[in-house]
């Protein structure tokens, strides 16, 4: 109940002009949200480096209203992908198509997928397309198709929440496309999605399993910014060990895969992942539209709200 409701608040615009104005909540955003600006996430960036961490950077943003919009953040990815390339930083770019139009036009958002896409290529980089909610998924899968047939340099998201994901990931997988696992972090009906977060978990690593058999389909670059194949989102230890048990049974090399988490959680787990000799990935979210994601964030974990209510009612 309590997840639900966040995720409800996340869409809602007469919450958002609440949370936002109360005191704690910028506070309390910049534990996931680095800053607001490229500068700040190159900073942020640069200090995860230090500690043998990868990185992807997120422009905050989703289902935008017009051609501007969206032409302005994929004008904001542009100068990300420079950022990076003036900087030496290890790090790629994740974005949303909504944000880039595609409740527009699917032509327009491809187009403006493709600067991003072709710029990154360009610098030797790669583009994460995150994934959204289920009346978005066909439609953003076969754009991330279209551009991995045009630069290869793409990768998509899939959630192990949905029944539809397995036979998404045995398809991406084997055309040799990357691929980020997580749970899923919106609200979706029965028919399309596992109620029980039990299911949920047990999908997760049957998912984890098939994607690291497969993970031999594509290495990642020399320098971190291209992932491999294989890239598993989670912060659940159970998840995390069921995986090193799997890939050492199987002899994969740790080469072949690496873990993702979210900028401010977890950060103990992160490093002690990196001291164990495995990749990690961290997402970076940075912007001004934080609230959709912020409340995601804290319908994933109780402790989070605890916290938020603290920040808010302090000093």
């Amino acid at each position: 109940m309590l997840q639900h409701t966040f995720l409800a608040l996340s869409r809602a615009s007469w919450a958002q002009g609440i949370i936002t104005q109360m005191p704690g909540a910028r506070r309390m955003a910049r534990r996931f949200v680095c800053g607001e600006t490229v500068g700040a996430a190159i900073a942020a960036v640069r200090a995860l480096n230090a500690k043998g961490l990868h990185a992807t950077l997120d422009f905050l943003g989703e289902s935008v209203t017009n051609e501007e919009e969206a032409r302005s953040a994929a004008d904001e990815y542009l100068r990300a992908l420079d950022e990076i390339a003036a900087a030496g930083v290890c790090s790629n770019v994740s974005l949303k198509l909504t944000q880039f139009g595609l409740d527009l036009d699917d032509g327009f958002c491809l187009h403006n997928a493709r600067r991003v896409v072709a710029r990154a290529q360009a610098q030797g980089n790669f583009v994460r397309v995150d994934m959204e909610g289920t009346p978005h998924t066909d439609r953003t899968l076969a754009i991330v198709r279209a551009l991995h047939g045009e630069f290869g340099n793409v990768g998509a998201v899939l959630q192990s929440y949905l029944y539809r994901s397995e036979a998404d990931l045995i398809a991406l997988a084997d055309a040799g496309i990357r691929i980020r696992l997580c749970k899923g972090a919106y609200r979706e009906p029965p028919d399309r999605a596992y109620p029980r977060k039990a299911d949920v978990d047990a999908n997760y690593i049957k998912l984890a399993r098939l994607l690291l058999d497969r993970s031999d389909n594509a290495r990642r670059s020399d320098d971190g910014r291209v992932p491999p194949l294989a890239a598993l989102a989670t912060h659940d230890e159970k998840m995390i060990a069921a995986a090193k048990t799997y890939a050492e049974e199987r002899k994969i090399p740790r080469q072949q895969f690496e873990f993702q988490m979210l900028y401010g959680v977890r950060r103990e787990l992160q490093e002690r992942l990196v001291a164990e000799g495995y990749a990690v990935r961290i997402y970076v979210p940075y912007g001004t539209h934080w609230y959709p994601y912020f409340m995601r964030r804290l319908a994933e974990r109780p402790a989070n709200v605890w916290f938020f209510v603290r920040s808010a009612f302090s000093k």
